[in-house]
């Protein structure tokens, strides 16, 4: 594996690890802050906080990697995602340094992911890109291991821990790359792509790209309204604790490396649009077995299904967008992590809401969202895909 590769894997590794830890322990450290009632409300806020502030940063990255190189926006989003663990590591019971340390998070979370994705895109080709995306799913599914794992048995040391080491692990690989990372554009890329190549500036969004991120957009917004709701629904419905918790996300990230690693990093060219819509499909039927949950292995199977489907999704969409892109691959891995924050705003405060009202709705909601995802594929990327096909067909009879 090329060099470059396993140092933007392992800057992905370590900032999803950091943000595993997240999972499991800040539920605990906000009703610790507030009491029990409005914690689900807090925790959804700051989730989407955090989004809020990526949404709006994450297209600003993009183009600050295009027109200045990846190596120092992915190094300046590790250094801040660094103090950002750190403010959660000294908040205590302080929900305005909670906040805080979400909206940095924030700021420099598409600095740090949409850079490295982009970087990836730059360095493979269309033929290997599902390959390299299913590298990153992997790395992203590994941090997703141990990061809830160490987050719910660090808690037993002190509810601190997990965020020292989450901005130990940011700081120390922002170090490392420093030294070993290698600049991905040169200079006449930069200048080139800086000044967008001469598209117009909403050439992102032509043809299929706004049918792929909306799918970008769904895979994200499903997942998010799992991750904060499912701490509380699997406390009410099996009785889990953070420890069992913290086990069950971390099956989640075996699972998805499995898939990611083994399974989407074989995917040909060409299959990306089928093996995304068989991820929908698992999805839906993982959200409905979620509901019937009756203890912790039927839960984590319940949920690993789909883990199993969100795992095909994002990497072959993902592929998708930076192949068929016209635009610039910083400014379009920008736009995607935008959707991507997007998904994460309206996820965790939907799924909340319709927690309240019913806690079964969000994931009877997400089986229908994914369902219709299938059909945003058939019909959307499918229709393009057979329009691409007769333009093909009538350039060789031209020919």
């Amino acid at each position: 594996m090329d060099r470059r590769m396993i140092i933007i894997l392992l800057i992905l590794f370590t900032t999803f690890t950091g943000f595993g830890m997240i999972i499991p322990t800040l539920p605990a450290a906000i009703r610790d802050a507030v009491g029990s009632e409005a914690a689900e409300l807090h925790l959804g806020a700051m989730l989407s906080l955090y989004s809020l502030m990526s949404l709006i940063f994450s297209p600003l990255w993009g183009w600050t990697s295009d027109r200045f190189g990846r190596r120092p926006v992915i190094l300046s989003g590790m250094i801040g995602f660094a103090v950002s663990f750190w403010l959660l590591a000294i908040s205590g019971t302080s929900l305005g340094l909670m906040y805080a340390s979400r909206v940095l998070g924030g700021m420099f979370s598409g600095a740090a992911i949409a850079s490295s994705v982009a970087y990836v895109a730059d360095i493979t080709s269309e033929e290997t890109r599902t390959k390299g995306m299913g590298f990153v799913g992997m790395a992203i599914g590994l941090g997703f291991i141990f990061g809830p794992a160490i987050g719910g048995i660090g808690t037993r040391v002190s509810p601190a821990f997990p965020f020292v080491l989450a901005a130990l692990f940011s700081l120390a690989i922002a170090v490392v790359g420093a030294f070993v990372l290698p600049e991905s554009l040169t200079p006449e890329e930069r200048s080139r792509r800086g000044g967008a190549e001469n598209v117009p500036r909403g050439a992102v969004w032509q043809g299929p790209m706004k049918v792929l991120f909306a799918l970008s957009f769904l895979v994200t917004f499903t997942l998010a309204a799992v991750e904060s709701t499912l701490v509380y629904f699997e406390g009410l419905k099996i009785g889990a604790d953070e420890f069992q918790m913290g086990l069950m996300f971390a099956m989640i990230g075996v699972v998805g490396a499995i898939v990611q690693g083994g399974i989407v990093r074989r995917i040909p060219k060409g299959s990306e649009t089928r093996a995304a819509e068989v991820g929908f499909i698992l999805s839906a039927v993982g959200f409905v077995l979620i509901t019937l949950s009756f203890s912790f292995w039927s839960a984590t199977a319940f949920v690993s299904i789909f883990a199993i489907g969100n795992a095909l999704q994002r990497p072959n969409i993902t592929s998708l967008i930076t192949q068929k892109t016209p635009a610039g691959l910083g400014v379009t891995s920008g736009v995607n992590s935008a959707m991507d924050s997007l998904g994460r705003i309206l996820g965790p405060l939907i799924g909340s809401a319709l927690y309240h009202w019913n806690v079964y709705v969000p994931y009877l909601a997400g089986a229908v969202i994914s369902i219709l995802a299938v059909l945003l594929i058939r019909f959307g990327l499918g229709a393009d895909a057979e329009n691409r096909t007769v333009a093909q067909s009538s350039g060789r009879l031209r020919t």
